[in-house]
């Protein structure tokens, strides 16, 4: 496999705009079930010569991506995903079926706002079955399109390619065991790229696996299990005992055990090899695993192998790997929890933490490093990550639980079961909370309040800063009422980039009481409520009407629930009107909580929220996609100018 990073820079622009050339002709003028081996290959070297040329502009999701690229034109080349739906669990590996579907060309807008997803939309393509971007979905989705294909007497197969990775949380499972019971024709790729499953043996497993896969043994196996059928019950027992001692040390014993047909493992980059076993799984009509083994980041020599930075980038240099994004001049509000949260566990061995599957990027990863036996990543299982938590709650320890808010929604039965109806302490440290940029509507956070809100004796609260954010931390570890939850923003808050004001900042800091609000700034008729990171922009709009002559007030809610009922009833007493400023839903979020307070009730105040409205927020800078809702800083100055206009008419 040629690779695209051992020449000089002039060489190495040279040879990606070649290969580039050369696979977008062939496109052009073949399909790719009618190219041969040796086109196949320049298509794949082509294919990933774009995603490099376009991912390190753009940034976006890398190594796991170049690692399909083989066994995504393998399904091309067998299948037509128009017919036999192709079903990527979380698709972020998907790039090379954008560009096998007629988005060569504006591949380069990936992840652009108003340009194409790093996603599967079926917005955006005909060819893509269905939207995906949180884990663990696909084969239930397969079984699900198997099922309506059955029920219409159509002979459509689901073509399914999930990675190694995906299969740690019990959707998986949950849908296999039906698929294995009901016996849909699904074909399922497993790409396994070293990063989860099937390594206990290594070498030996392999070995018998590529065994297992020849037709010789499967007709082997059929004759043996025949055979024990008919054998008395002693011999049959001690026959078949051995038949799965001999199973337990290949990696198809699972998925057999489950009613599925295994075959593999297969080299995932030998386009020949996966088109045939491909052919030979679509001849079986039953369920079958194809167990595929990949290399993460394969034909670019920098990312091939397990590191975990390569996984998603920003803007990098293609000769040398190097982010081309300029060092924040803060730290991250990330870096901010690990360091502050590390700090207090080395002073307090009984505050442990959990994360699932995102150790480095919540920040976990510095504390499993400093005490594996204290904080853990359970892999892509959130329930189970809040339940565990919820049991070392009762048992006296301070557990976090450190998740992004996107993917909190998938632990929500478990928040409500397991951990506040016993209104045990679980932390909940909120990253990525409002709105995240490029990686879209299945990753915005911009729910978590209003599904938290709803849950009784759940505590919330917000950070407005980096200062406060550790205060915060500090709060939760402290609080043992109840659960509670505090939310920050991916990136930097706001508020950490008005320099001008940090030190005015720095001599407001305060501890966070229960439910107490904190007076920022006094004003005259106009009162900015500000959450989180709504704080920072309440800020930028105070100045914004400063140098038009307004003033006004500014609150620092800190929590949403419970509310500083007393100081909202002062304060609305002396403002004729409060605009409520959150990265969130308007329904359900912070505006909705002071309409339903008895501050407000009481009070004349006329209260507008310029939390975002209910509908499911496009891919983008973060910076264009508020611009494009009207919530930048300068909109939203306009916005309060024009209704107070209107209201005094």
């Amino acid at each position: 496999m040629p690779h695209l990073a051992q020449n000089r820079p002039q060489e190495l622009d040279l040879q990606i705009d070649k290969a580039q050339m050369v696979a977008k002709n062939l496109l052009a003028q073949k399909k790719v079930s009618e190219m041969d081996s040796e086109e196949l290959q320049a298509l794949s070297l082509g294919v990933r010569a774009r995603i490099l040329s376009v991912v390190s502009k753009n940034g976006g999701h890398l190594s796991s991506t170049l690692g399909a690229v083989e066994l995504i034109i393998a399904m091309h080349a067998v299948f037509d995903c128009k017919q036999d739906p192709f079903i990527f669990d979380v698709s972020h590996q998907a790039y090379t079926h954008k560009l096998l579907t007629d988005r060569w060309d504006c591949f380069e807008s990936l992840r652009q706002f108003g340009g194409i997803s790093g996603f599967c939309n079926p917005k955006e393509s005909a060819s893509d079955y269905f939207i995906a971007g949180h884990s663990s979905t696909s084969i239930s989705l397969a079984v699900g399109a198997a099922k309506s294909f059955a029920l219409e007497n159509k002979e459509n197969i689901p073509i399914v390619l999930i990675g190694d990775g995906s299969m740690s949380a019990g959707l998986v499972y949950e849908a296999l065991n039906e698929l294995g019971a009901r016996k849909y024709p699904v074909i399922i790729i497993l790409n396994d790229n070293e990063m989860s499953i099937s390594k206990p043996i290594g070498a030996i497993s392999n070995y018998l696996s590529q065994i297992l896969a020849t037709p010789t043994y499967q007709s082997l196996r059929a004759r043996v299990k025949n055979i024990l059928t008919k054998m008395p019950e002693s011999a049959s027992y001690l026959a078949k005992r051995f038949e799965e001692s001999f199973k337990l040390i290949t990696p198809g014993l699972l998925f057999e055990e489950l009613g599925l047909d295994y075959i593999g493992p297969i080299d995932g980059h030998n386009i020949e090899l996966v088109i045939s076993t491909l052919q030979k799984a679509k001849e079986l009509k039953n369920p079958v695993i194809i167990h595929a083994q990949t290399t993460k980041g394969k034909g670019y020599e920098i990312a091939e192998g397990r590191f975990e930075k390569w996984h998603g980038v920003s803007p990098f240099d293609l000769q040398t790997g190097k982010s081309t994004k300029s060092s924040a001049s803060t730290p991250a509000p990330t870096q901010i929890f690990s360091q502050t949260l590390l700090a207090l566990a080395k002073q307090n061995p009984k505050i442990v933490g959990v994360t699932a599957a995102m150790p480095s990027g919540t920040g976990l990863d510095s504390l499993i490093e400093y005490d594996e036996t204290r904080f853990w990543d359970v892999a892509i299982a959130e329930p189970h990550a809040v339940t565990s938590m919820a049991a070392m709650a009762k048992e006296g320890f301070i557990p976090f639980v450190a998740i992004y808010s996107t993917f909190l929604q998938r632990a929500f039965d478990a928040i409500i079961h397991d951990v506040s109806i016993m209104s045990l302490p679980v932390r909940f440290a909120i990253d990525r909370a409002g709105i995240v940029g490029e990686d879209g509507e299945t990753h915005q956070g911009l729910l978590d309040i209003a599904y938290l809100r709803i849950i009784p004796n759940m505590v919330l609260f917000a950070p407005r800063d980096s200062e406060s954010l550790k205060h915060a931390i500090s709060f939760a570890v402290n609080y043992n009422e109840s659960p509670c939850a505090f939310r920050y923003p991916r990136g930097k808050f706001v508020l950490d980039s008005l320099t001008h004001l940090q030190s005015a900042q720095a001599l407001k800091q305060e501890d966070f009481i229960l439910g107490k609000a904190q007076i920022l700034q006094e004003g005259a008729k106009i009162l900015l409520v500000g959450y989180g990171n709504g704080v920072g922009r309440a800020y930028e709009v105070s100045e914004i009407l400063k140098t038009q002559g307004i003033e006004v007030g500014i609150l620092d809610l800190r929590f949403v629930k419970p509310l500083d009922e007393e100081c909202l009833k002062a304060q609305f007493a002396r403002y004729e009107y409060a605009f409520v400023l959150s990265d969130s839903y308007i329904c359900g979020g912070v505006g909705s909580a002071i309409l339903e307070s008895r501050a407000f009730r009481e009070s004349a105040i006329k209260l507008y929220s310029f939390e975002i409205k209910s509908e499911f927020i496009p891919h983008g800078k973060t910076e264009a996609i508020e611009r494009a809702i009207g919530l930048d800083s300068h909109s939203l100055a306009e916005k309060i100018k024009t209704y107070i206009s209107k209201n005094e008419q």
